[in-house]
This record gives C-alpha cells, structure tokens and sequence, in this order.
C-alpha cells in the first residue's frame, strides 16, 4: 500500500532502458545515467542528449536537490488520481545538476517554497516498484 497515495496505479512499466532505474529503487537507490564525457543526466536514455554517447554507466545520486518550480493539481488528470487532489508535480533541480519531476509530498500548497531544500523518500507502491517522491527539508529551529 502506498505510503503517499490513496491509489497505487498507475505504476511505471520499466523498459530495457529504464529497467536499472527501478531495480535501484527497490532498494531505494536513485540512479541517473552519465556518459563518458561526464555529463549527467535524468531520465534513462540510449545515448547522451549532450554529446550523443552511447558510453553510458549508472551513478548513485544523492536525493538531495532543489525546488526549480511547481504546480498544484486541483483536478486530477485521470481518474486514477482522484482520490489524491489536491498533489504537487514538483520539477527538483538534483544536487547532481538534472532536473526531475516527481510529488512533493509532506507539504501543504500554500507552505511550497521555490528554490527551498528537498530530500527523497520512497514510497513503495508494489513489490517490483518504489516510486522517488521529494519532501521539503526541515530548517533548522523549524519546530
């Protein structure tokens, strides 16, 4: 049962690309791609979309980032989030440098903070999948 959602569909269906993605997230690890040329990048790809390699390996990130922007579903986009309005679709700028949408969750609209300080957790939805959400980072003396 999904810690963060009322329904656990619908769930990612991992492709041969993005198939060690998800293997990580079971055991609650965040991946990204990298080429040889050292670029860094989110969502899983064939090839490099800075430089076009095909000379890719997986790297650990560290679930840390930044809010780059956000919006509010009020109204859910399929039947299958209904129960979840009202959610937050965040674009998180990683640590690591690629920008990531996925829920902010642990928060209220009215308290979301662009640019604010964010940390992964896990919600696992089935036994083959965890989904990556992000919560904000509580400030220090924050009560």
């Amino acid at each position: 049962m999904s810690t963060y959602r009322k329904e656990t569909v619908p769930i990612p269906v991992p492709s041969p690309i993005t198939q060690p993605f998800w293997d990580a997230t079971k055991e609650h690890r965040l991946l990204l791609q990298t080429c040889d040329s050292g670029h860094i990048f989110y969502y899983a790809r064939s090839h490099c979309p800075n430089c076009l390699s095909s000379q890719l390996e997986w790297v650990e990130a560290s679930g840390r980032g930044k809010l780059y922007s956000y919006t509010v579903a009020w109204r859910e986009q399929s039947p299958d989030f209904a129960a979840d309005v009202p959610y937050i679709i965040a674009a998180i700028t990683l640590d690591e440098g690629p920008r990531m949408t996925s829920l902010l969750v642990e928060t209220k609209p009215e308290d979301v903070e662009i640019d604010g300080a964010v940390e992964l957790v896990w919600d696992d939805v089935s036994p083959e999948i965890s989904m990556p959400y992000f919560r904000p980072v509580a400030k220090v003396g924050a009560a």
